[in-house]
């Protein structure tokens, strides 16, 4: 069971890991940086505790901390109560959510053998947008994509708001970077027997509901809010869909735009 100590002092060595999240050298869920994962609410710090990432410790005020005891009572590592005031100064701002966790990273998965197990995919180009990524994750988490696979110039979907968006559902849905070079790496899935459909709002792309992809196996390339996918992504997919939308509106955001497909590809979710 976890070991709840009280600390009053936010100067405690012990919230390092917490220290100044707002300051961006310093932000420990920073690409590059310390590395680890930090989960916000009671919600994501539970989904974080059910996840493969190794907790290292939580931080949270005690209406929380009793919110997560039976939670607490399978986990071996410190939690720290603090009050509000303690926990605004260590962290840099008021956390309206009353708790935090902090875990080291997992092991991404082996993209060739995801691919192999796999009925839809998701590849993401550009999206370094961190609450489009966030997003991304719980509609694929909702609607049964069985993983994301991140090509050049993609945000961490681990960095911190990307896993508060994401309701932590990017703690459960598997993901791991595409390696170069890209495009050619996508080989990699269709010798997996998956078919590449990218998603675009080009005139001549073929209506997303007459392209043959409902229950086949497929990856569907999305690419960043406004330039959307390379030239060099759309010209190595086998094929190219659209979402037919009203007259007046070219696209849609990416995350919505990948939750229409996914509805659209994915086998039936009960």
């Amino acid at each position: 069971m976890a070991t709840i100590t009280a600390i009053r002092d936010p100067a405690d060595p012990r919230l390092d890991d917490y220290r100044d999240l707002t300051v961006a050298d310093r932000r420990p869920d920073r690409p590059g940086g310390r590395g680890i994962v930090i989960a916000e609410g009671v919600v994501v710090v539970r989904r974080l505790i059910d996840s493969p990432y190794p907790v290292r410790s939580l931080l949270g005020v005690p209406r929380r901390l009793a919110e997560l005891e039976d939670d607490l009572a399978a986990l071996d590592v410190p939690a720290y109560e603090a009050d509000a005031d303690t926990m605004a100064t260590t962290v840099g701002f008021h956390l309206n959510r009353g708790v935090l966790a902090v875990a080291d990273r997992a092991e991404a998965p082996d993209v060739a053998a995801l691919a192999r197990t796999a009925r839809v995919l998701a590849v993401c180009e550009g999206v370094n947008d961190h609450e489009n990524l966030g997003s991304l994750f719980r509609n694929a988490a909702a609607l049964g994509v069985d993983g994301i696979l991140l090509g050049p110039r993609c945000s961490d979907p681990l960095y911190r708001r990307s896993v508060r968006v994401s309701m932590g559902h990017v703690l459960r849905v598997p993901f791991a970077t595409i390696p170069e070079p890209w495009p050619a790496s996508l080989d990699v899935l269709r010798q997996a027997g998956l078919r590449v459909a990218a998603l675009t709002p080009a005139a001549d792309a073929v209506p997303l509901s007459a392209a043959g992809l409902s229950g086949e196996r497929v990856a569907l390339l999305v690419g960043a809010e406004g330039p959307g996918l390379s030239t060099e992504a759309l010209q190595a997919a086998d094929l190219r869909v659209k979402i037919p939308m009203a007259s007046g509106v070219d696209s849609l955001n990416v995350a919505t735009a990948a939750a229409v497909a996914f509805h659209a590809v994915a086998p039936s979710v009960t």
